[in-house]
């Protein structure tokens, strides 16, 4: 049988209770005489039913039928016990409690699937003496309990009763009930008993408390046990009520906002652009368990994932998340390209892509070695050091065709902000993960070949500092553990071959220095740059102008005569430049309907690119004294330096000019005091700069200019000056001279020789010490000049001056 319970909200509420027996008549509290001792038995689950008590009940268990109908067809009362174990379906006398209830039935209605709906009122309380049948419906001898009556009532009792009353209202009241026929019943009653009876049947309470107060047969103590249940319920109430008035004060908006997505939800539906919420999550965990993230990364976003699905799905929040997710979801945790382990088709695809680089080519070849034997090893971290237009961030993109990975690039060039590197916390709106873990989201796996261009261009200011965020980028000891704060859990880097490219290294920050592996490409020599331009060059701009490589006769003679007349570089972009100049010129000839193939000869050359910008015959055959050609590296490659030196009466006045930095200031210096140190050597009065004024100056001024190796340039040109004797046009030198005379090694020498080969020098005089950097250089190049290693000053002028100074007599006596 199945039943309905009242909710309290309706606590004291049957509009049958406001009859006579509801609310005291005439019997008072004696029980009705013509209750008989043997009553059919009516199991009921989950409720207790109390005197006076009136309440529907659903019949549907055969016994259950038949105990009604056997009711009905007599006195109509039925014994009412509440089952010990809800669960069980056909009840016996051991599953039922011993005391129950004694109910008329006052009123029986079928129903169409066979149930019986009967409504019943308690009428008086009774004990189970004895079980009398089972069939067709259960039986039993009762004994009725009486119950005494309290008349007139103590001090302490009438206290009992105004409490009840008292805390039955305050529930009410806090429930938001306000009936004054409830307040006229519970006023009319002051029968403990009765009231006990009255208020018990309308509490929520569990079925073992309101049967212990059913079982209680004196109306003060069961009383007693009510006021007790009231005062919970009166405490559960108020915490209720608080919460509630908490709550509420959000509600206005809240209802707002959700009436408003409702209609917008609506909407969306009738557009056909509803997206189902739980296919959401489930499509997100999904993809979760595709990108297969480590534990505590997967950790991480089941508990955002679990966040979402409590969420509104419009609000800021979800939004938030839901990108958060998407991150996780789409950067490679696990998915990685396979490298290509062929050693030599590496070695041919390097080939075919880039002309020489044996120096590159040789350390890529050898970390895919290595990688063949050590699947495990972490990812090299090099970087690519050479003027502009040497090939470094192309040579990138042919490394990973060479090892079968994505490649992807990233420009630090004027990068301030950290946030560019590590990624923006999720606090900030429009918060993102930073370029690292965007590259590699684009690239699509875990292990690419990552370019980091410009890294000597790098800046810092209020943001933060860059170049202090990729220390832990390109450190292989610490990159495995890389956190973005977008994401906010580790990713490994250390499968990702990072290349960095730069111009310099002088603006690189030291720490970071140390963390890379250095290779110089330091520029190309005439021949390479003539099978560079036949290989790479003039295919790539005969495509881009519509030409056909046939259509355009350019002999490697012209191509040297444009290498040489009009561009001087270390790297190739003016070469390109000049030769797509000379292939747009020949796409309008053939445009306007001039056949091919179009032969390019020196005339042609100068019509379609204008004269030469440089000449080696503007080269002076003859320098005048005070003259000295020195060289210089630049990030561009290598450059000729003039300096010039003219003396005039004076008083021993050092002028230096040419936007000279200090290094060169002090060169100058030490090159005065090495003059004089050597006066007699060279045939100088003792006191030469006592009376006369040294000028100092190196041409094209707006041009800053600093750096050591200008000092054997300078001793060079300052003894030329003062001794008249003239340096030979076609040497030039480099070196740090000291105060002794000694020439000390620099840098860049293979640019050096580069520059001194395009300007059309026949010899260069280079630091004893740096004899070791020529296995670098190219013989094809060594063969077009003559290199001569010096230690001392004192050797230059044999080699630069054609002749040994002779020593002149002393004017002073």
């Amino acid at each position: 049988m199945s039943d309905k319970k009242k909710d309290l909200e309706s606590i004291l509420i049957l509009g049958d209770a406001l009859d006579g027996d509801a609310t005291g008549g005439d019997n008072g509290g004696t029980p009705p005489a013509d209750i008989p001792t043997e009553l059919p038995v009516l199991p009921v689950r989950d409720i207790v039913v109390f005197n006076y008590m009136i309440l529907p009940l659903f019949v549907g268990r055969e016994k259950s039928v038949a105990a009604v109908d056997e009711a009905l067809s007599g006195n109509r009362y039925i014994l009412i016990l509440t089952q010990k174990d809800e669960s069980v379906d056909d009840p016996g006398p051991e599953d039922v409690h011993e005391i129950g209830t004694v109910a008329s039935i006052m009123r029986m209605l079928k129903m169409p699937d066979g149930r019986l709906k009967i409504l019943v009122q308690g009428v008086s309380r009774a004990r189970v003496t004895e079980f009398t049948g089972d069939t067709p419906y259960h039986s039993a001898r009762v004994e009725v309990i009486e119950e005494k009556e309290v008349d007139p009532l103590t001090p302490e009792q009438e206290a009992m009763v105004r409490a009840a009353k008292e805390q039955s209202e305050q529930i009410m009241s806090l429930r938001g009930i306000s009936s004054p026929d409830i307040m006229s019943v519970l006023s009319s009653v002051d029968d403990p008993g009765r009231l006990a009876d009255l208020v018990a049947s309308n509490l929520r309470m569990k079925v073992e408390n309101a049967q212990t107060i059913l079982a209680c047969a004196d109306p003060v103590e069961r009383l007693t046990l009510v006021n007790t249940q009231l005062a919970k319920e009166v405490e559960v109430a108020s915490m209720q009520a608080r919460i509630q008035n908490v709550a509420r004060e959000g509600m206005d908006k809240a209802q707002k906002d959700y009436y408003l997505r409702e209609q917008l939800k609506a909407i969306r539906k009738e557009l056909g652009d509803e997206a189902d919420e739980d296919e959401e999550l489930d499509m997100i965990r999904e993809a979760l368990n595709k990108a297969g993230p480590p534990k505590d990364v997967r950790k991480e976003a089941d508990k955002q994932l679990k966040r979402l699905s409590s969420m509104h799905p419009d609000s800021s929040e979800a939004t938030v998340i839901r990108t958060y997710l998407d991150w996780i979801v789409e950067v490679p945790w696990k998915k990685q390209s396979r490298d290509r382990m062929d050693i030599k088709q590496a070695e041919t695809i390097l080939n075919e892509d880039h002309y020489d680089l044996e120096k590159v080519k040789e350390r890529i070849l050898e970390y895919l070695s290595v990688r063949k034997l050590n699947p495990k090893m972490k990812g090299p971290i090099l970087c690519f050091v050479g003027p502009p237009g040497v090939g470094k961030t192309s040579l990138g993109r042919s490394i990973a065709r060479a090892l079968g990975r994505k490649f992807q690039r990233m420009s630090l060039g004027g990068m301030r902000d950290e946030a560019e590197i590590r990624g923006h916390r999720r606090t900030y709106i429009g918060a993102m993960p930073g370029r690292i873990i965007q590259g590699l989201k684009q690239a699509g796996t875990r292990n690419p070949v990552f370019m980091l261009d410009e890294i000597d261009k790098l800046g810092q200011d209020f943001r933060g500092d860059p170049s202090s965020a990729l220390l832990e980028v390109l450190d292989p000891e610490q990159n495995f553990s890389f956190t973005d704060h977008y994401l906010n859990v580790p990713y490994d880097l250390s499968k990702v071959m990072f290349i960095c490219t730069a111009n310099t290294l002088d603006t690189i920050p030291r720490p970071l220095l140390d963390r890379m592996e250095t290779i110089r490409i330091p520029g190309y020599t005439e021949h390479e740059k003539v099978k560079i331009a036949r290989r790479y060059l003039l295919p790539r701009q005969c495509e881009e102008n519509g030409l056909t490589e046939e259509e355009v006769q350019l002999s490697d003679t012209m191509l040297s005569k444009i290498i040489r007349g009009y561009t001087r570089e270390a790297g190739l972009r003016n070469l390109e430049r000049e030769i797509g100049s000379v292939c747009r010129k020949l796409a309008r000839r053939k445009a306007q309907g001039e056949s091919g193939p179009y032969r390019l000869t020196s005339a042609t050359i100068e019509k379609h690119l204008g004269p030469e910008y440089f000449r080696d015959d503007e080269m002076e055959k003859d320098l005048p004294p005070g003259v000295a050609l020195g060289l210089a590296w630049t990030p561009y490659g290598g450059e000729i330096l003039h300096i010039e030196v003219t003396t005039m009466p004076g008083k021993g006045k050092l002028i230096l000019t040419g936007q000279l930095g200090d290094v060169m200031k002090e060169s100058a210096q030490a090159a005065l005091s090495y003059a004089r140190s050597r006066a007699d050597h060279f045939g100088l009065d003792p006191d030469f700069t006592e009376k006369m004024d040294i000028h100092i100056h190196v041409p094209a001024g707006a041009t800053p200019k600093d750096g050591p190796s200008a000092g054997v340039t300078l001793v060079t040109a300052l003894v030329s000056a003062i001794t008249e004797t003239p340096v030979t046009s076609d040497t030039c030198m480099t070196g740090e001279v000291t105060l002794r005379g000694r020439v000390l090694p620099v840098g860049g020498i293979k640019e050096k020789i580069l520059a001194a080969v395009s300007h059309g020098m026949k010899q260069v005089l280079i630091p004893k010490q740096n004899e070791r950097n020529l296995v670098d250089i190219p013989k094809e190049l060594l063969r077009r000049i003559k290199v001569r290693p010096v230690e001392h000053i004192d050797e230059i002028w044999p080699l630069a001056g054609g002749k040994k100074i002779q020593r002149k007599a002393s004017t002073k006596k």
